[in-house]
């Protein structure tokens, strides 16, 4: 007689990415900007206002607490409403930018209850858009392009190569974190960073980090899910 198959044994669909896991997502960034909002600080005091980490986990705590309100509904209304959030209740930069991130985003996959790979990298790629044109920089900049735009083009070259949703996204984690690194050495050319001219060198990016931390809690919650 075959041994009973445990329901945790089954595998899950690693092809499709579903609602829950967006709205996990959500809520596991929160929690994370939280616990991340004393670091986010302390980078941001080297280069910035000193708010980075409060804005974001501010910001994210709202998303958590309207979250009810839109969670039933499909995933471009998610983020269409997690973006409107975002611009309603940060200050700063980060507000406005995520918060197109987010918006654009919402764009590429409207009315969808769930995403394929593809769908993701799109999402992703119109979010990275939203940010270059509300935030007009490039990479070498030393802002959160310089994490989103390798974690894009990865995550691209993964899908195209055939990997499911946690090798897409995992291409995307692990070059953001290269991206994070490559802002440490740079002059900040955009932002309240830039007014320190040579002196921002030296500086980790918080804009970048928080990228890195978004995409990696994306990660961390397909695997949950």
């Amino acid at each position: 007689m075959p041994p009973t198959r445990n329901i945790n044994d089954v595998p899950k669909d690693t092809t499709m990415m579903t609602r829950a896991q967006i709205i996990r997502w959500l809520e596991m960034s929160a929690e994370m900007f939280k616990e991340k909002k004393a670091y986010l600080t302390e980078l941001d005091s080297a280069v910035g206002d000193a708010d980075h980490g409060i804005n974001m986990a501010r910001g994210f705590t709202k998303v958590e607490e309207k979250l009810p309100t839109f969670s039933d509904t499909d995933i471009g209304n998610i983020l269409k409403s997690t973006g409107m959030t975002l611009i309603s209740s940060v200050g700063g930069a980060s507000g406005p930018l995520y918060g197109t991130f987010f918006m654009r985003a919402a764009g590429a996959v409207t009315s969808k209850e769930e995403l394929s790979a593809e769908d993701v990298v799109n999402l992703f790629e119109k979010g990275l858009e939203g940010l270059v044109q509300r935030g007009r920089a490039e990479v070498g900049e030393k802002t959160m392009i310089d994490a989103m735009v390798p974690a894009v083009d990865a995550m691209k070259a993964a899908q195209a190569n055939g990997a499911d949703i946690p090798a897409v996204v995992q291409a995307g984690v692990q070059a953001a974190e290269k991206g994070v690194e490559s802002t440490i050495p740079l002059v900040a050319k955009k932002g309240r960073a830039s007014y320190l001219g040579e002196r921002s060198a030296g500086h980790q990016d918080p804009g970048a980090t928080s990228t890195f931390y978004l995409l990696s809690t994306l990660a961390e919650a397909i695997k949950s899910e």
